[in-house]
């Protein structure tokens, strides 16, 4: 009692503490951060006291220390900078696709100057936010028309809502797929107001399955591509052609959720076939879906494509207003497509496919240099090996697909492995690697060139600091 009476008259005084902490020139918080920052770690001190048996007071410097902690982990941004050493090249959790310094240069662009985000500069009238990218994605794809939302759920939501509202849609049961987030296509068509009408199998659905599902209330048959994952074995789908004929000798529309969509032939650089938008544009169907930020290696959006008078349609729909994008989706994206029509040049710039594409031989190369500027300093702290390994797409591309990689493998001698993926973890700028036979491994696919002398120098200054 007589230790926790005098570590309890040992806490200071809040107005004491705010000013000796203001006095601090590497403190530059607002008042009302240091204030509120001070009484908590003051509260939590309190309590511990009060739990304890058995304490010591605190020394101001350790009560500084404290509270200069406390701000610093306060005014830190919630959105921070990672290193990604998981291997899995589009990250959901991590950000999806990274942007090249030109893209990122062009958000600078339009977030620190005035723009013509709809101002016509050949008119001096209003213009339209969505021609700045429309007539681009229209070049790449094929399509005669273009419109681009938030994401590409918000994309098929506004597709069934415009064209299907209160009317059936047709997709087979193989099709219905649930992507991060437990989020459905049922779900979505039902948010649409659309009638969902499921046909086929779940291996097998043929094309007489839609033709003998259709109504007077049919408004669409809707393909959804699996892209997240694959039936195997005894499987048939219906080619989009094939539908498209069905659907026009029945004047319907007919609609494709390409998911991850590629403007690019995987199958050229060795990966699974990946169905790209332009084929399915040429295939005859009337609206194709997809993603920005997946195997484009854009922003965040969702990408419309198709006939031109139902875009037209969809355009109008006042959901348009609640879902459309700003200025920095428009500039990154414009940017992004631009590299587009030059293929080479595109493997090249946009990070995602230069992870993607990147062989296991030049990865190797990238594991080794790391390898050489840490090995020496933490041989006494941890067993270090480079090792084959396996990467993944991610962003629920080409589930089934490995590509060959390497690894830095950290077998820690002074501290347990789940307390140097938690420290790697927490560092000020995170380090995210993978736990696989009680050690931590990162996938160098996944660390860009530019990274590889600032994460070695991370590195080495946590194991100084920890062990």
């Amino acid at each position: 009692m007589d230790s926790m009476n005098k570590c309890l008259r040992a806490i200071p005084k809040v107005d004491e503490c705010i000013a000796r902490v203001q006095c601090i020139e590497a403190v530059t918080a607002p008042g009302s951060i240091i204030k509120s920052a001070i009484q908590d770690v003051i509260t939590v001190q309190r309590k511990s006291i009060l739990a304890s048996s058995n304490c010591e007071p605190l020394l101001d410097e350790e009560w500084m220390n404290l509270f200069v902690a406390e701000i610093e982990r306060r005014m830190t941004p919630h959105l921070k900078r990672i290193f990604n050493g998981t291997g899995i090249v589009i990250h959901t959790n991590l950000g999806r696709s990274i942007l090249s310094e030109k893209m990122t240069d062009q958000l600078v662009q339009a977030g620190g100057y005035y723009s013509n985000l709809e101002f016509n500069l050949q008119t001096g009238k209003r213009g339209s936010r969505y021609s700045l990218v429309e007539d681009i994605i229209c070049d790449l794809t094929g399509a005669e028309a273009a419109l681009v939302v938030n994401n590409n759920a918000a994309a098929v939501l506004i597709s069934l809502d415009t064209l299907a509202e209160g009317r059936e849609v047709i997709v087979s049961r193989g099709q219905l797929v649930e992507i991060g987030g437990a989020f459905r296509i049922p779900d979505v068509m039902d948010k649409s107001g659309a009638k969902l009408v499921e046909v086929g199998a779940t291996n097998r659905t043929h094309l007489h399955d839609y033709e003998d599902a259709i109504t007077e209330n049919t408004a669409m048959l809707l393909r959804v591509h699996t892209s997240n994952f694959r039936i195997i074995g005894f499987t048939s789908e219906v080619p989009a052609e094939e539908m498209v004929e069905l659907a026009r000798s029945k004047g319907l529309t007919t609609m494709e959720d390409l998911g991850s969509g590629s403007l690019i032939d995987f199958s050229r650089y060795g990966f699974p076939k990946e169905p790209t938008v332009q084929e399915i544009v040429s295939a005859g169907v009337d609206v194709v879906t997809f993603s920005g930020d997946k195997l484009l290696g854009g922003p965040q959006a969702g990408i419309i494509v198709g006939n031109r008078s139902i875009i037209d349609r969809i355009k109008k729909n006042p959901l348009n207003r609640a879902l459309r994008i700003d200025k920095f989706t428009l500039a990154a994206l414009e940017s992004v497509l631009r590299e587009y029509y030059d293929i080479d040049q595109a493997l090249q710039n946009i990070p995602t496919l230069r992870m993607i594409t990147t062989s296991a031989q030049v990865v190797k190369k990238r594991a080794q240099s790391l390898l050489r500027r840490i090995k020496s300093k933490l041989i006494q702290d941890c067993v270090l090996q480079l090792i084959p390994t396996l990467s993944k797409v991610g962003g629920g591309a080409m589930p089934e697909f490995n590509m060959q990689s390497w690894a830095l493998q950290f077998q820690p001698l002074k501290m347990k492995i789940v307390e140097l993926e938690r420290g790697l973890r927490q560092l000020k700028t995170p380090v995210i690697g993978r736990i696989e036979n009680d050690c931590l491994l990162l996938d160098v696919r996944t660390i860009q060139d530019r990274e590889v002398g600032q994460l070695a120098a991370l590195l080495i200054q946590f194991f100084e600091s920890e062990v």
